[in-house]
């Protein structure tokens, strides 16, 4: 997953957003199938994941990356805000569930390989692409209930600044307690199925111990690991490289690159203040999706329901936005298999069996459209497709300029034509 909106291809990554996730976010993050799918665990809680026991031969790896810990959730300040952050995180806890592999002793070789496998994937990352960074990557084993408080912890980082807007609206409302309530339901269960899930995610919005943003950490939810590697009899070593090289690379975009992270950012800004608080959009919108759906169109087709609810102003952030993850995702998957190529035993066939199951996603595949997963899904795809096609043509450092400046970055037109950008970047 780059950081949360937002972690999903041949690693299956996606976005999270619910009704106040205004904008995407980088989130690095690999999704799998539900591994519970008779929903019989839900209630019990996933004890954490500890230890080591090597599995497959070893690979050599430069140097281990230090591991860290999820950071603990803090309780909600007793302050207007439109999310009762606590209960969002509860529910969420809750709907992940408990994955039978978890307590076993499969679980116990994740802490080392991971810790390996991240200075292995920076290694090499650093050597294909140019972009190196400063710091060291640090990978961070949790289960699923540790991911729920992580990205709890950062969304409520991004995202605050709106729901303190909405909650003080909601304090003149007799049932605005009511609706604090049902916002943080909602968004449990979004992060909820998510959590079981995600594979790896690489957050920049996640704050340390001290409060303060930490850009080295990669996040890998060991439960869901193990339910893949046995699901399909990956070799673990191979596959667990794999994944981390899709996360480290999406790091060192955001590290590596030293406008990244502040543009990114501003773009969140930007998008968040440009949102109207007021319900009364959501009758509008609604009016507005009815005449689309009279002309044949689905309304959810850009961007899902929040593209539905933005205004003029904010369609034209969300299309930076998207023009931005666009190329990151698309980096990041082409780097992850041409380095899968040659250091990932079974990379094609891993490959293969994401990418089918990324598309046939059932039920789910309503929810993907809903929130509009599926445009984000998409964007590996166009990003991916753009970064080919500029390689054929003028080879494989064609999208350096990217790296150099943002007004350097495709537009969602020049996307879908590359000769137009390369001639543009000239």
């Amino acid at each position: 997953m780059v950081g949360r909106l937002g972690a999903r291809s041949e690693v299956d990554q996606g976005w999270r957003k619910d009704s106040r996730d205004l904008c995407r976010r980088p989130v690095q993050v690999v999704l799998l199938a539900r591994a519970d799918p008779d929903g019989r665990e839900h209630l019990h809680d996933l004890r954490s994941l500890r230890g080591l026991h090597p599995q497959g031969p070893d690979s050599q790896a430069p140097r281990p990356a230090s591991r860290v810990t999820a950071p603990a959730l803090a309780a909600s300040p007793a302050t207007a805000d439109a999310v009762d952050w606590a209960l969002a995180a509860h529910v969420a806890r809750r709907v992940a569930g408990r994955d039978a592999l978890a307590g076993s002793y499969l679980a116990a070789s994740l802490d080392d390989d991971f810790a390996e496998v991240t200075a292995q994937a920076e290694q090499l990352v650093a050597e294909h692409t140019g972009l190196r960074t400063v710091g060291t990557a640090r990978a961070a084993v949790v289960n699923r209930q540790g991911w729920v408080d992580a990205n709890v912890s950062s969304m409520r980082h991004l995202v605050g600044p709106l729901t303190e807007r909405m909650g003080a609206r909601m304090l003149k409302s007799p049932v605005g307690g009511v609706g604090r309530r049902v916002a943080a339901t909602e968004l449990g269960m979004l992060l909820g199925w998510f959590a079981q899930r995600v594979l790896g995610q690489y957050d920049l919005l996640v704050p340390d111990d001290d409060g303060n943003l930490d850009d080295d950490t990669v996040y890998y939810v060991g439960a869901n690991v193990l339910a893949l590697e046995k699901r399909f009899a990956f070799r673990p070593r191979d596959f667990r490289l794999w994944i981390a090289i899709h996360e480290v690379t999406h790091r060192a975009q955001f590290t590596a690159v030293p406008w990244m992270r502040d543009y990114f950012l501003g773009l969140v800004k930007q998008a968040l203040s440009t949102v109207d608080a007021d319900p009364r959009r959501v009758v509008r919108a609604i009016l507005r999706a009815v005449d689309e759906l009279r002309n044949g169109k689905n309304p959810l087709d850009e961007g899902g329901i929040v593209g539905l609810l933005a205004t003029d102003e904010h369609r034209g952030v969300l299309s930076q936005v998207q023009a931005l993850m666009s190329v990151l995702e698309g980096h990041g998957n082409r780097v992850m298999n041409e380095l899968g190529r040659v250091h990932v035993d079974g990379q094609a066939r891993m490959a293969n069996v994401l990418h089918a199951r990324r598309r046939t996603q059932g039920a789910s595949g309503l929810v993907h459209k809903l929130l509009g997963l599926e445009t984000k899904m998409r964007q590996y795809e166009v990003g991916e497709t753009f970064i080919e096609a500029i390689e054929r043509e003028a080879g494989s450092h064609a999208l350096d300029p990217v790296w150099r400046g943002p007004e350097n970055l495709p537009t969602l037109d020049e996307l879908a034509s590359p000769s137009t950008w390369l001639a543009r970047v000239a």
